[in-house]
């Protein structure tokens, strides 16, 4: 299909859309924010929403859950209730993903994160996160892990089990079908 102006204009209503109701029927998620400066925000930078548009076809279900402190920007993070769908059974990275011999996942957290414009939650933003909601209930989402573990072959998630947030290890180049990541992009 070839994206014409006017069927990208009508995919930006119709996300732009999507949006907003879920904006609004989460207002927990961003307090003493308005919509109209978060759309404001969007209309200027088209690219942003092209990211967003990703992050939704994944099964992310974006949603703003604060604002960058330094910068003013408005942050987006996959608010779906599990790991989204569409970026599960992936290992950690594209060195992990190499270094399997057998039985490769189609990709990896950190490279499908990269070509989608978005980052990893840190471990602090998976936590705030989880302040907002509950997230990862039956599913968990691999995150920005430290150097010095990647290093050693390591890497970090987390999940939501017995009304507390977990943070585990596992070796960077496994893969569950219920281990996914939630990425997060700054407008």
């Amino acid at each position: 299909m070839i994206l014409t102006p006017s069927l990208m204009k009508n995919n930006s209503i119709v996300l732009l859309n999507t949006l907003k109701s879920r904006f609004e029927k989460h207002p927990q998620r961003h307090l003493n924010i308005d919509w109209s400066d978060v759309e404001a925000r969007l209309n200027k930078q088209p690219q942003k929403l092209a990211i967003l548009q990703a992050m939704e076809d994944t099964g992310g279900e974006p949603d703003v859950i604060g604002r960058d402190q330094s910068t003013g920007e408005f942050l987006f993070v996959d608010c779906s209730p599990e790991s989204p769908k569409g970026r599960r059974s992936v290992c950690y990275d594209p060195e992990a993903l190499a270094s399997r011999k057998e039985h490769k996942p189609k990709h990896s957290a950190i490279g499908m994160a990269a070509e989608m414009g978005i980052d990893l939650l840190t471990e602090e933003q998976y936590y705030h996160l989880q302040t907002l909601d509950t997230f990862d209930a039956k599913t968990s989402s691999w995150i920005q892990t430290p150097e010095n573990i990647r290093n050693l072959g390591g890497a970090l998630f987390c999940d939501y089990r017995f009304d507390t947030v977990f943070t585990y290890h596992n070796g960077a180049e496994s893969y569950y079908a219920a281990r996914g990541f939630r990425g997060m992009i700054k407008v």
